[in-house]
């Protein structure tokens, strides 16, 4: 419990528009939590946040992307990593009452970090606090969003393009209908997208389910598995479209691999 007696949780997502800002919020965040002080806001001039801006603290453990044999960063965050997160965040702190993990660019977890963080959250150590730093916090699976507190800087506050949620319905009132016909069409419609849009309509539907199955929005007859289903599947094409995935393939995929609703409803 803060000085204040403002809780802190267990599990935050700073997202922002670029992986430098969504780490800086996060660092900032840690040095709240660290400060000897125990103040809403960091001191900043304690041993303990000092340690943080030098980066030297042992009570905060920052999780980044492996780099390969010639020194580039991998292109994902692997189980083994969140694996090691999980042995060590049952260790009691070094020289504060809590540890701090902090992964960064925390949206490229691979889904098998993904739901090696999943299970983290859902039964987290005492003391321990998780910092995802994301640009696209889209790609997370709704069931981790779930588990954690967004906060957004001034500058990603912005909804995403209305066309982009436009698309989203669509497609998943297609998918609600239960015609894998309807749904392939509507996707062969789709294929001459930019792959910029197509990228939009991606994090747009990935945000339009987390809302359904946070029941803050309609969702259309789908189960929630159904509707998990459909968040890992955009979560897949979010990855492939970093790899220049083309849009063709991307709602080749769709109209393959996507669950169908009952066709009761939606």
């Amino acid at each position: 419990m803060a000085a204040d007696g403002q809780r802190i949780g267990h599990a935050y997502i700073f997202s922002a528009p670029s992986a430098e800002e969504s780490e800086r919020m996060a660092r900032r965040f840690a040095q709240r939590v660290l400060c000897e002080r125990g103040l809403e806001e960091p001191c900043g001039h304690c041993a303990a946040c000092r340690k943080v801006e030098a980066d030297i603290h042992p009570d905060l453990i920052t999780v980044r992307r492996q780099e390969d044999d010639k020194g580039r960063a991998r292109r994902e965050i692997v189980v083994d990593q969140i694996r090691a997160v999980n042995e060590d965040a049952w260790i009691l702190p070094n020289e504060a009452a809590r540890k701090v993990y902090l992964i960064a660019e925390a949206d490229r977890m691979n889904p098998a970090a993904q739901n090696a963080a999943l299970k983290l959250l859902e039964e987290p150590p005492n003391g321990a606090v998780f910092l995802l730093c994301a640009t696209n916090p889209a790609l997370l699976l709704p069931t981790v969003r779930s588990r954690c507190v967004e906060r957004r800087s001034a500058e990603g506050e912005q909804a995403p393009e209305q066309e982009s949620v436009k698309l989203a319905g669509e497609y998943l009132r297609a998918v609600a209908a239960g015609d894998r016909a309807k749904l392939v069409r509507w996707c062969f419609a789709q294929e001459n997208l930019d792959q910029r849009d197509t990228q939009a309509m991606i994090e747009a539907l990935c945000l339009v389910v987390t809302d359904m199955l946070c029941a803050r929005r309609s969702d259309l007859g789908l189960s929630r598995r159904q509707l998990t289903e459909i968040a890992v599947l955009a979560a897949h094409c979010g990855d492939y479209l970093r790899v220049n995935t083309g849009s063709k393939h991307i709602f080749g995929l769709l109209a393959v691999d996507t669950p169908l609703g009952s066709g009761n409803r939606g």
